[in-house]
């Protein structure tokens, strides 16, 4: 399998890796310009883009990129005076166990979109399918309450049916963001009658979405999904 045909297999698993080029090398070194690698999250390291000691460097500063999701230039460089031309917003690492070479590796994080789950064929559900689509989302349709555990968020805007069981099902799979579409006094008779945990209905939502005085379908589905971008970029909302 290449390189790409596993990046491909990655990106439709849905596993965050790291990119990494290199794409400058000073001799004496192991690798070249264009030499490629995939980094996971548990360090693995599928490629080359350097002996042991620039791996040791390379996982390190793959694992920093893949948690805040930038990008960065990594510079290994030898103990000693190195005539690289200055790169600004490298990371620069010396590394004395190099063999009197240089390297420059982009890191490139990839992490999978939010998923968002949406269940019901109602007005609202569909205008929540067109906006996560617009912001680049994962969106999946549910047909019933078989909740991913990797979703971002649940959304049920069914306005009847199987919402309990979705709910429950959403609750069990480790889901952090669970959206219910009702009004507050049908909402709350919903969750009294799951029995639910404190912790556990702290994450369920309901009413849901951001009080923006949203009243028709669309705005409904703005207000929810407003939210959860919040809950996304300001509470480190993801999934699993």
């Amino acid at each position: 399998m290449t390189l790409s045909e596993r990046a491909a297999q990655l990106r439709r698993a849905r596993t965050p890796f790291v990119h990494a080029t290199v794409v400058r090398a000073q001799q004496p070194t192991s690798s070249h310009p264009g030499d490629e690698a995939i980094l996971l999250a548990d360090g693995t390291i599928e490629g080359f883009v350097g002996g042991h000691c620039a791996q040791n460097s390379v996982r390190k500063a793959a694992l920093g990129a893949l948690q805040l999701g930038q990008s960065v230039l990594l510079r290994v460089l030898p103990d000693g005076d190195v005539h690289f031309p200055e790169a600004p917003g490298a990371c620069v690492v010396v590394n004395p166990c190099l063999s009197g070479g240089a390297l420059e590796i982009f890191l490139a994080p990839e992490v999978p979109a939010p998923l968002v789950q949406i269940f019901g064929g109602t007005p609202i559900a569909d205008a929540m399918n067109d906006l996560c689509g617009v912001l680049g989302y994962d969106v999946r349709r549910l047909d019933g309450p078989d909740s991913s555990g990797d979703a971002t968020a649940v959304v049920i805007a069914s306005l009847g049916g199987a919402e309990a069981d979705v709910i429950r099902a959403a609750l069990d799979a480790g889901v952090g963001y669970i959206g219910l579409v009702a009004s507050r006094v049908r909402g709350a008779s919903i969750l009294d009658g799951l029995g639910l945990s404190e912790t556990e209905r702290a994450r369920v939502h309901s009413p849901v979405g951001l009080a923006i005085g949203a009243k028709t379908p669309a705005e409904i589905a703005v207000s929810i999904v407003a939210e959860l971008i919040e809950g996304i970029r300001v509470g480190g909302l993801s999934g699993h």
